[in-house]
């Protein structure tokens, strides 16, 4: 995990991020205890206040939970409700925009889908060497 932030961004919602990105992965299961604030703040170096607002995020829409005393843990179907934002924002953010270019281009649909499938077995030759 990089201890390095993107200048474009709050680092609030990058350790919020990063946080998701270990429970999309794999990295981070459903019942596990997630690294506390303290943990937090000592690898990435940062206020406490600023890892505090990205955790309660994650809590106020149940990926997280907290257990007094005992910490922070990964909710049930936390992974699935990362995964269903993430698609819906995958969508909004480049399938829609992609559709709207093509249109103004005048790229039909069928192209648009050829060339998409083109990429996907060039990429995949790319992955086999």
């Amino acid at each position: 995990m990089s201890k390095v932030f993107a200048s474009d961004k709050p680092i609030f919602i990058q350790v919020r991020e990063r946080i998701e990105d270990q429970i999309v992965n794999g990295q981070l299961l459903e019942e596990e205890q997630a690294p506390s604030t303290n943990q937090l703040v000592n690898f990435y170096k940062i206020n406490h206040a600023t890892v505090t607002k990205g955790v309660n995020q994650l809590v106020e829409e149940g990926i997280l939970y907290k257990k007094r005393g005992l910490g922070v843990f990964v909710a049930q179907g936390a992974r699935e409700k990362l995964l269903e934002k993430r698609r819906k924002a995958f969508v909004d953010e480049y399938v829609v925009p992609l559709v709207v270019e093509a249109t103004k281009l005048k790229i039909s649909k069928g192209e648009v889908i050829a060339d998409i499938k083109k990429y996907i077995l060039e990429d995949k030759r790319e992955d086999k060497r």
